[in-house]
């Protein structure tokens, strides 16, 4: 059966594909005379999760739950589960997720080959320093249970290692207690980057959860100020009633000739959300954690075109001046980004061979698909990036060259033993992450 699977940023386009859907975990790897590649729920922005003109093995059939420890949090399920059944499961029962990415709609095998990151990088790393085990499939029938202490090469390579050191068919994680779904949050907001550090420092050391976003529209004396959000799970006093339903789902219910998303509209929406007023307040965690998961396909403002996140991180003894550059450069092409997101993190060094978190500050943004014109700013920010000595995000990438990949992961050679050579995306295609 052939299938046209998309990205998350629908960038580059996608092409036909043969799938076949995985609903047994004890099951061999099907037959293949393609390449194969696991495509979990298409929630990443690039080509990680695509194979072009290869066989496309879909994860979301492996949806069981296996085991759950509710006395010591320990939760093993099979790695098409998302993160958002998880939650449904736990959050009632005192538990929650560790580590959590900007989306709840992503599998649980996606986290692990992504190695994700969340708000509280600073206190928790990143998702793989609380994955506990998991059991990886070869192409060649073989399967080993990898952990820290068993198979820990193998356990190394497949952390982060965008799905090309075989299947994972199911993954055991460390919960972290709460009392409720609540989150005390407190927003304020920074005149410019410098403010930004000060505030964010500060609100590390005080918070588990910190993130801020960034006025990518604006100039001169204002370049760099936005909002800066900082939280903890509240206990169990402070959300009193009925366990709160999910916030409403609007759905964008078709893709625009063109993209919502311009100077104009861009400039208002920044204005707008500068202004929010500051303050502490009570909110349940989905808006705090996953803003955008309230708004179905909302990867469809961007237009039939699709769009770029482009996510780096810098070193911290040059993240300030990096940040300057970066957004000035943004600022002066008139692209500015619609979501800017920007973080610290902390220096729990990653446990993945190729691992995206590491000591710095990490900024996320995105941009339309406007062909050569928005090719070339990113090439100008990769300028940047590489001059500071920084590294992006492959999760994120769709555009990233091999010799900036080299450059930004320089152990990459390190992975090469374990790639399984059966296995490959367009990603590792293109910045030729394969075996031979």
């Amino acid at each position: 059966m052939s299938q046209r699977l998309e990205s998350w940023g629908r960038y580059p386009q996608a092409t036909p594909a043969k799938v076949t859907r995985l609903t047994d975990r004890h099951a061999p790897l099907p037959a293949s005379d393609l390449p194969l590649l696991v495509f979990g729920n298409g929630r990443s922005y690039g080509d990680v999760c695509l194979n072009d003109g290869g066989h496309l093995l879909l994860g979301r059939g492996l949806d069981r739950f296996i085991a759950f420890d509710a006395t010591q949090g320990h939760l093993r399920t099979e790695a098409g589960v998302l993160l958002s059944e998880i939650l449904d499961h736990i959050v009632p029962r005192g538990w929650f997720l560790p580590v959590t990415p900007g989306t709840r709609f992503v599998t649980l095998g996606g986290a692990v080959a992504n190695d994700v990151h969340g708000k509280n990088h600073h206190r928790a790393g990143s998702f793989g320093h609380h994955v506990r085990a998991f059991e990886l499939v070869r192409s060649d029938g073989s399967r080993r249970v990898c952990s820290p202490t068993e198979n820990p090469d193998w356990f190394a390579a497949t952390l982060g290692g965008l799905g090309l050191t075989g299947l994972i068919t199911w993954v055991e994680i460390q919960l972290r207690a709460i009392e409720g779904p609540w989150i005390q949050a407190e927003s304020r907001r920074f005149a410019n980057l410098g403010e930004f550090f000060a505030l964010a420092e500060a609100s590390d050391r005080a918070h588990e959860f910190t993130v801020a976003w960034v006025d990518c529209a604006a100039t001169a004396t204002a370049l760099g100020r936005g909002i800066l959000l900082s939280g903890d799970f509240a206990p169990a006093a402070a959300g009193q009633g009925k366990w709160p339903k999910a916030h409403g789902l609007l759905t964008v219910p078709f893709t625009p000739p063109l993209p919502l998303i311009n100077r104009f509209s861009l400039k208002a929406f920044n204005t707008f959300y500068a202004r929010k007023p500051e303050g502490r307040f009570l909110t349940h965690y989905e808006p705090f954690f996953y803003p955008l998961d309230a708004i179905g396909y909302w990867n469809r403002i961007y237009g039939p075109k699709g769009f770029l996140q482009y996510q780096c991180v810098l070193p911290p003894e040059v993240a300030e001046s990096a940040l300057t550059e970066l957004l000035a450069r943004i600022a002066r092409s008139g692209q500015g980004s619609f979501l800017a997101v920007l973080k610290r993190f902390g220096d729990k060094p990653s446990l993945g061979m190729l691992s995206f978190p590491r000591p710095g500050v990490t900024i996320a943004l995105d941009f339309p698909m406007r062909g050569a014109k928005t090719l070339r700013l990113m090439d100008e920010l990769d300028e940047v990036v590489a001059e500071a000595g920084g590294v992006l995000y492959p999760a994120k990438d769709a555009r990233m060259s091999n010799r900036l990949f080299k450059f930004s992961f320089r152990c990459y050679n390190r992975i090469l033993p374990f790639i399984d050579n059966i296995f490959i995306s367009d990603f590792g295609k293109r910045v030729n992450l394969r075996v031979g």
